[in-house]
């Protein structure tokens, strides 16, 4: 290479590590296309069994940037805000002059929205949720509207029962859905790039919304997976793991048991289809950076914040110990594994999404500083493998009641999920992939030794009760600071060149009507 490489980082969100063709049912995953994200996976070094550090949105994006576990970057549940004094990654690599820009979600809150990245074209600029759910979106003339009711502020992403409920064919425009104008911000901003400072390393985040729900795509996408045609959940509701008192509080806490099999298997069909409807995104993306010779000396990763029940263990969504949710896809592609002078690799030793940020850091010649992460520019490289060591997921916060708060450990085969205040559970993931059987009672011998590292290894680094004192005071701190309220706010914006931002849904949502009886409009309506 002859100047630094570019990086480019491709963030989904809610990406199960099942969902990939290439994996397919009888490894332990689910028969679905991902033609895009296969050919990248077949010239990449894929992380077989990566972690994110926090099975929730904001923590996790917070614990990638900083590459800092949860009690040392402040991400500790969905209302968390970024510390400005933190390191990130796009902080660190402008030290090592890279040109930093983030296009999509990020989910910072209040008014620090860039962290380090010198460019925001488009995204959750306001604060907001990112997500377009599509239950606010009028159809026709008397549909309940966003912000239609004065005294009731409205969070969109509120209503958990739509979730499952309206999974289906999407109301909006292709053009208009967020993922399809995050990958033409990120090819209109690249292309920019390159013709105004073709000298100039580049780092950029193209963080989607997909597949997280609402779990709508086009139509051709939900007619390719019909209920009846696709795979019940992995993991069945049944067994020690389902039956732990947190489990049961995480599906009371999500309304769960009310999803009938029906309304299950049409929301899975869903997240299926809402799966291949981004790889197709992400395909025709990577086909046009490619031509435009965007890809030539840059190093493409892709990774999820997290994970997707989709029904296993009998619950959905995140927030849990579980592997569908806390284990994450992870592949790092280098030019020359591309261009077929380095050989794809896969590594199987567990690594965690913290090691992004030292690894972006010295793939970039920059320092990373203290991070809790390591360094895996050697392996992407192809000179070296991981160290084997813990792997954490943090979820340290009352989201299920009192005592619920969790740290899952990751060594070897083992995993060891510790409680604050309710019995731990010990996994042979290796034996039981299901998560079916509770050994920390019955382990023996090096199993009983493992499992009495990892559970030391807890009770060393983390005080439940001081982690919870530290988060109140800090974020209440950092709210007082740089507090906005978004209520009032879309789900994504653009920046002007002026700087200026504007709403960009205003069109799915606050509809300027032209008519809602076509027929008496058009002369030559074709449905008369």
């Amino acid at each position: 290479m002859t100047r630094k490489p570019n990086i480019l980082f491709l963030l989904s969100d809610e990406h199960s590590f099942r969902f990939f063709g290439h994996l397919g049912r009888k490894h332990g995953g689910e028969d679905v296309a991902t033609p895009a994200l296969d050919r990248l996976a077949a010239q990449s070094t894929v992380f077989t069994d990566c972690y994110c550090a926090a099975p929730l949105c904001v923590p996790s994006r917070i614990t990638i940037l900083t590459g800092l576990e949860m009690q040392r970057s402040g991400g500790w549940d969905n209302d968390a805000y970024l510390d400005p004094g933190l390191k990130t990654i796009p902080k660190v690599l402008r030290e090592a002059d890279y040109t930093t820009c983030l296009v999509g979600k990020m989910h910072f809150r209040g008014t620090t929205q860039y962290h380090g990245f010198e460019h925001r074209p488009y995204g959750d600029l306001a604060g907001n949720v990112s997500h377009q759910y599509e239950h606010f979106i009028p159809l026709r003339q008397g549909d309940q509207v966003y912000g239609g009711d004065p005294d009731k502020p409205a969070r969109i992403g509120d209503i958990v029962e739509v979730r499952t409920r309206d999974a289906g064919i999407t109301r909006i425009p292709e053009s208009q859905i967020v993922d399809q104008i995050i990958a033409e911000e990120t090819l209109a901003w690249l292309r920019e790039h390159e013709a105004g400072s073709p000298e100039k390393p580049w780092f950029l985040t193209a963080s989607f919304s997909r597949p997280h729900f609402p779990l709508t795509a086009p139509k051709r996408f939900i007619h390719r997976y019909p209920p009846d045609a696709i795979s019940e959940p992995f993991a069945p509701p049944e067994g020690d793991t389902f039956d732990h008192p947190v489990s049961a509080a995480i599906r009371e806490g999500f309304k769960v048991d009310r999803i009938d099999q029906r309304e299950m298997m049409q929301a899975r069909a869903a997240y299926f289809a809402n799966v291949a409807f981004f790889d197709e995104i992400l395909g025709d993306l990577l086909l046009r950076l490619d031509a435009a010779g965007l890809l030539d000396n840059t190093i493409i990763v892709y990774a999820s914040d997290h994970g997707e029940m989709a029904g296993e263990l009998g619950t959905w969504w995140k927030s849990g110990w579980y592997e569908a949710c806390a284990r994450v896809p992870l592949m790092v592609s280098t030019p020359e594994q591309r261009q077929g002078k380095q050989p794809a690799r896969r590594i199987e030793i567990p690594v965690s999404l913290l090691d992004l940020m030292p690894t972006f850091a010295a793939l970039g010649g920059a320092a990373a500083g203290d991070v809790s992460g390591a360094d895996l520019s050697a392996v992407v490289q192809g000179t070296s493998e991981p160290p084997d060591r813990p792997i954490v997921c943090d979820h340290l916060n009352d989201r299920w009641g009192k005592g619920t708060g969790f740290r899952m450990v990751r060594q070897g085969k083992y995993k060891l999920t510790h409680f604050q205040n309710f019995p731990p559970l010990f996994i042979d993931l290796e034996e039981d992939p299901m998560e079916q059987h509770n050994l920390f009672e019955s382990a023996a011998g090096a199993a009983a030794e493992i499992r009495d590292e990892l559970l030391n290894f807890v009770e060393r680094t983390v005080d439940y009760e001081t982690v919870l004192a530290d988060a109140a005071t800090s974020q209440a701190a950092l709210r007082d600071q740089y507090g906005l309220d978004n209520s009032r706010y879309l789900p994504n914006q653009y920046q002007l060149s002026s700087g200026r931002i504007i709403e960009a849904d205003l069109a799915l949502y606050k509809q300027a009507v032209v008519t809602d009886d076509p027929a008496t409009f058009f002369a030559d309506w074709p449905k008369r």
